[in-house]
């Protein structure tokens, strides 16, 4: 076997013969490169040559190695690649049916650009003009081919074997068994039938249709078995492909006479051994080629991942002539389990380890701007899109979050197929952001853009066996997977919130008044039109937190993580009558404080989760009679804590109260300012005094 590599730059000198018989043109350098994966039969050589996909070479101190370790003109000629391991060699040996595979699925896609595909007939088994095959893929070829060819050969053997079979031995009944005479005739009750004996033929069948069932199995090749024989699987054709089964071919090997039977024994014979001893008829030129791979590549993932048709009437090939790769509908990044939103993905079929161009992010961003003046045109038109999908809230006129990925090969080092790899890119950057205004993630401009790679080798057989199932299974599991990180990843820079309006707040006039306040840092994602999510940078933690205080005065503020029911972590929706106090209420028992806004702390009181409190100096009163904290936070009440334990500390050199909170009781929903209005911090006062301060 001769090996390239898919658009790798050799001297001419290096890949003159090898490159007899296919198309490649030298540019001024004296240079060449294949712009073609697959495999063509090479007459000159009397050998096949495989092109393989560009994702084998790794960028190494400026120079591109295959397997990041070899030098690619040191590995094309079969003498070059004995420096590859044994699990090199094995890798490439079963690589070259996955490609052939894709190749076949994708041409027979008749949704795909079947031009980029070039094909000739391929390896036949036979006895005319020969040459010694040296790939796995022609001894699977062979395998198949004599299977389609030789259908009246398995018949006749099978009827062979099944003559005469159950009928009664006659002599050895009457010799061996007592009958019984009855009106002059004589009845036998035990009948001795005709004794089947090792039949070879029909074991040599019951390897060679097992083999067809392994590889339809393992690598999607179509079986076409018409027999009724038990056939070896699992654990035992494991037994077999690690040993057995050359060893019974050998026990059996002398049985054969007839030309087709010893034809298929070493057929059976080079399959476990992998002895590269399949004769095959080269009278025509033989290849498949496909030109352009990233657009098989880009075929694969659109299989195992995008949506075909597109959602809501929208095709690749956008209004302004670009064209999308990828579009799907699943969950919101916001919403529960409710709410859909588009995911857009881009292929990026590079080398290991190549950066992505200015040119493809900025594209990115373009398809997404597309997408949403799509969603948006479909309401405008007083249409529904069937999808369900509204990116665009008219109460905020926020914008929902569109996840936009990039989606690049890797290969598993490790020749894993089993692996799908899926992970953040470990390039330079993996992730991006455009944006015309800060700390505003609900925005028409803020496009958000990551970066995964995928294990090539897992894609490329999951998309080969082209099995429904499991590639719906996978497409599943990774839709849930893109969803989970994102998610993860915006949780890193954003705070998220769910608040809900107090009930004497008129939301409509709430959003017209403080419109620029909040622009694209709320939005109503949820079935309940009156809850909200609010999203806040946290890099932008002083205005962030002047924003809660002000927000806080008409909205009771919950964080929410992405994904999160609102409902699980707001209060319930309290009527409008007074909580009941408890009996203690007309004691002087309450302990008044200040949080400002900028104590540390500060966020926790205004969400009504503070743990304990600071006082800088310890007040003239009496300690023992506190049983309850009211905080004045930012200046403002809506209710006390339950105090578990007063402590003295140390602030600044200097002796300090603290006081550890037991449980959170709301007073109302609306926050009242009483700071330097109605009280001062460091003061007992009564829980009813509270109350009256409250409504007064």
């Amino acid at each position: 076997m001769r090996i390239l590599i898919e658009e790798y730059q050799y001297d001419v000198a290096d890949v003159r013969d090898v490159l007899q018989g296919i198309d490649a043109l030298e540019n001024v350098e004296g240079k060449v490169s294949v712009h073609y994966v697959g495999y063509f039969y090479n007459v000159s050589q009397g050998d096949c040559v495989f092109i393989l996909p560009k994702v084998l070479l790794r960028d190494v101190d400026g120079q591109e190695l295959a397997f990041g370790k070899y030098r690619p003109e040191s590995i094309v000629m079969p003498e070059g690649q004995k420096q590859l391991t044994n699990d090199e060699r094995d890798f490439l040996y079963g690589f070259a049916v996955w490609i052939y595979r894709a190749i076949v699925v994708y041409k027979n896609d008749k949704t795909n650009d079947s031009t980029i595909v070039y094909q000739k007939k391929i390896t036949q088994a036979g006895f005319g003009s020969r040459r010694l095959s040296n790939t796995f893929l022609d001894i699977l070829l062979a395998l198949l081919q004599f299977n389609k060819d030789n259908q009246s050969f398995f018949f006749f053997v099978l009827k062979n074997l099944h003559a005469g079979y159950n009928k009664i031995n006659w002599t050895r009944t009457i010799g061996t068994t007592t009958a019984i005479v009855q009106d002059g005739n004589a009845v036998y009750l035990n009948p001795v039938n005709k004794k089947r004996t090792i039949n070879f033929d029909e074991e040599l069948l019951v390897i060679f249709f097992s083999i067809l069932n392994y590889i339809g199995d393992t690598y999607g090749f179509e079986k076409n078995i018409n027999c009724n024989f038990e056939l070896i699987r699992g654990k035992q054709f494991e037994k077999y492909r690690k040993g057995y089964g050359k060893v019974r071919l050998q026990q059996i090997k002398y049985k054969y006479f007839s030309d087709k039977a010893l034809q298929l024994w070493k057929l059976c014979y080079a399959f476990f051994d992998e002895s590269r001893q399949v004769f095959v008829n080269t009278n025509q030129k033989e290849y498949l080629l496909v030109k352009s791979f990233h657009i098989v590549f880009e075929a694969i993932i659109d299989t195992l991942i995008g949506d075909n048709p597109l959602p809501d009437g929208m095709d690749k090939k956008q209004e302004d002539g670009k064209i999308v790769d990828h579009l799907y509908t699943a969950k919101s990044l916001v919403e529960g389990d409710t709410g859909n939103t588009y995911y857009i993905g881009d292929s990026k079929y590079y080398k290991m380890g190549n950066e992505l161009g200015k040119e493809s992010v900025y594209k990115q961003y373009t398809y997404a701007r597309n997408v949403i003046q799509w969603n948006l045109d479909i309401f405008n038109d007083g249409r529904i899109p069937s999808s369900g999908v509204k990116l665009r809230d008219d109460e905020t006129e926020g914008y929902n979050i569109i996840p936009n990925f990039f989606i690049s090969a890797t290969m598993d080092g490790k020749f894993d197929y089993g692996n799908d790899g899926i992970k953040e890119t470990d390039r330079k950057s993996n992730r991006y952001m455009s944006k015309q205004f800060d700390n505003r993630l609900y925005d028409r401009d803020t496009l958000l853009l990551f970066h995964y790679d995928v294990n090539f080798l897992f894609v490329l057989s999951l998309y080969a066996k082209n099995n429904g199932g499991e590639q719906r299974n996978w497409k599943g599991k990774i839709r849930k997977k893109f969803r989970s990180e994102i998610q993860t990843w915006l949780q890193q820079d954003f705070q998220f919130y769910a608040m809900k309006p107090r009930p004497t707040v008129n939301v409509k006039e709430y959003v017209e008044t403080h419109f620029r306040q909040v622009l694209g840092k709320v939005y109503t994602p949820f079935e309940e039109q009156d809850i909200f999510s609010l999203a806040l940078d946290k890099s932008d933690k002083e205005k962030n937190e002047v924003l809660l205080a002000e927000l806080g005065k008409s909205f009771v503020i919950r964080e929410c993580e992405l994904g999160t029911d609102p409902k699980d972590v707001l209060p319930a929706k309290e009527s409008g009558a007074m909580p009941a106090m408890p009996g203690d209420a007309g004691e002087k028992n309450v302990f008044t404080c200040l949080v400002r806004k900028t104590d540390e702390n500060f966020k926790a009181f205004a969400e009504h989760r503070g743990k304990y409190y600071v006082m800088e100096r310890i007040p003239s009163i009496n300690l023992i009679g506190i049983k309850y904290l009211l905080p004045m936070v930012g200046g403002m009440i809506d209710g006390y804590y339950d105090v578990q334990r007063i402590g003295i500390t140390e602030y600044d050199g200097k002796a300090a109260l603290r006081i550890r909170l037991g449980d959170y009781h709301p007073i109302g929903e609306e926050w009242v300012q009483i700071y330097r209005v109605k009280m001062q911090p460091g003061e007992l006062i009564s829980l009813d005094y509270t109350m009256k301060m409250y409504t007064d």
